[in-house]
């Protein structure tokens, strides 16, 4: 169909220029924020291995919602601000996998049934645990509990104040030996009766 012109309005370049300028924009704004995105990422604890998976998931946001930021000089802080959920929803999914993982441990090391069933007890009171404590008090225990993340590194992963993640590891272990407690006078008790 040599010679044929297509027949395209004003409006069809309009939108195709406006396209063209936008991808141009994003990818200007990679070029420029990705290193920094990615430090942000890392300091927010997600492990190395998954920090590019989290900066590529930060830019699809970022384009996503490009057109509701209005330039006002915080770049860097809208920026943070998504680098957060995405490494928060990383750092969920990351447990989630590490717990199935446990269990599959747990159900293959099934040899000794016994062993195997207080694996299991000791897993699922460990879950449970950590459900009832609020997202920000389970966060912190978890890293430094489960991850063995100091609590200068967490508050850094976090940006929060190092006394406010002291004190919520303080009572989150507090509650945890409380439980700890209970299951074992529990458990004593059960084992005067049989």
């Amino acid at each position: 169909m040599a010679g044929k012109r297509e027949n395209v309005s004003d409006g069809d370049h309009d939108s195709t220029d406006l396209a063209a300028a936008r991808n141009k924009q994003l990818n200007a704004l990679f070029r420029e924020q990705a290193s920094f995105v990615w430090r942000v990422v890392k300091r927010l604890g997600v492990p190395e291995a998954d920090a590019e998976d989290a900066v590529q998931e930060v830019f699809l946001v970022v384009a996503k919602r490009f057109h509701q930021y209005e330039e006002r000089g915080v770049l860097r802080a809208w920026l943070v601000a998504i680098a957060r959920q995405v490494a928060q929803h990383s750092q969920r999914a990351r447990f989630r996998r590490e717990r199935k993982a446990r269990e599959l441990t747990v159900a293959e090391a099934a040899g000794d049934p016994h062993r195997a069933f207080e694996q299991n007890q000791a897993a699922a009171m460990v879950n449970e645990f950590m459900a009832s404590l609020d997202p920000d008090q389970a966060l912190v225990f978890y890293l430094a509990e489960i991850e063995g993340m100091s609590v200068p590194e967490i508050a850094a992963s976090l940006q929060q104040n190092v006394n406010t993640i002291y004190g919520r590891l303080r009572l989150a272990r507090q509650r945890f030996e409380a439980r700890v407690q209970r299951t074992m006078l529990v458990e004593r008790r059960l084992a005067r009766v049989t």
